[in-house]
């Protein structure tokens, strides 16, 4: 079998996919990380990393092997935390996974989490649902904030709903409606998500339904991205109004609801699913409730 240092080191190489550097991360030399890594494949008589004249990633079975390896280091956070507890302390590491338009709840959550826990870390990982699903199956995340209606329906359970609206430099328009259609935002370039995003997919969807071929100009991997383009008068887009109160001067821009139809889809939280549930899952529920 493996000791626990073996299968961190086979997680930083997933994380890293260089050796050097999971060696640098792991504080060994790179030629002792591959000694390591080839005496465990030895062990377990599984090639687990495929190997040219760098890393090519791993074998079949060594994703499984991966699985399992995040699996037992989170059950052996999991004890550590509850010793904690029993100190009266949850300290860690949580990480979550968030899309892009549910920054700004995340940002909330994490502020009530440290006001609660101050040794508890938070790494908060920018991620379309699809990879957020997935990083859950592989236990490379605690947690995801996503949109409800693609989790896991066991794992998931509804937190708000979100209302998109148009945003606009007030460079671009001199509407003074509150109110404007998808028709009439057609009209105007617009800066989205990349096509990956599921965010995307749903407004694409949504044009696409009415027969209407929008106007993008400018496409950007997250909504910094986007919305420093509205910042700038480049273009407008289409968000959640949470995000354009959060990140956006409401003095330089125009925000209208858009109407024909309304745009509202329900964000969720999805934990992945172990027993017994970790202490720090408690904490994140616990500031969850309080965030909304």
């Amino acid at each position: 079998m493996s000791d626990l240092r073996d299968l961190q080191m086979l997680v930083s190489l997933s994380r890293t996919k260089n050796f050097s550097r999971s060696a640098l991360e792991c504080h060994i030399s790179q030629p002792a990380f591959s000694t390591r890594i080839r005496k465990l494949e030895d062990r377990l008589k599984l090639p687990l990393v495929r190997r040219g004249n760098s890393f090519q990633g791993f074998t079949s079975e060594g994703e499984v092997v991966l699985k399992w390896a995040r699996k037992l280091l989170a059950d052996e956070e999991g004890m550590r935390q509850e010793i904690a507890l029993l100190k009266n302390d949850i300290s860690g590491t949580l990480s979550l996974g968030v899309i892009p338009t549910a920054m700004p709840f995340a940002a909330r959550v994490s502020a009530k989490l440290r006001e609660k826990h101050p040794n508890l870390s938070i790494e908060i990982y920018s991620e379309s649902t699809r990879a957020i699903a997935r990083r859950l199956n592989d236990f490379s995340l605690d947690a995801g904030i996503l949109y409800f209606d693609d989790g896991d329906p066991e794992t998931t359970e509804k937190l708000y709903e979100e209302r998109y609206v148009f945003i606009a430099p007030n460079s671009l328009t001199i509407l003074k409606e509150k109110q404007i259609t998808w028709e009439e935002v057609a009209q105007f370039p617009l800066c989205l998500l990349t096509q990956n995003m599921r965010n995307r997919q749903l407004i694409d969807q949504q044009f696409l339904e009415l027969g209407i071929s929008p106007n993008i100009v400018t496409e950007a991997s997250d909504f910094t991205g986007v919305l420093a383009q509205v910042a700038l008068g480049n273009a407008a887009t289409i968000a959640p109004v949470s995000v354009a109160e959060t990140f956006l001067d409401l003095k330089s821009t125009v925000h209208l609801d858009l109407t024909h139809p309304v745009m509202i889809h329900s964000v969720g939280l999805s934990i992945k699913d172990q027993s017994p549930v970790l202490p720090i899952i408690k904490a994140l529920r616990q500031a969850v409730k309080a965030a909304l």
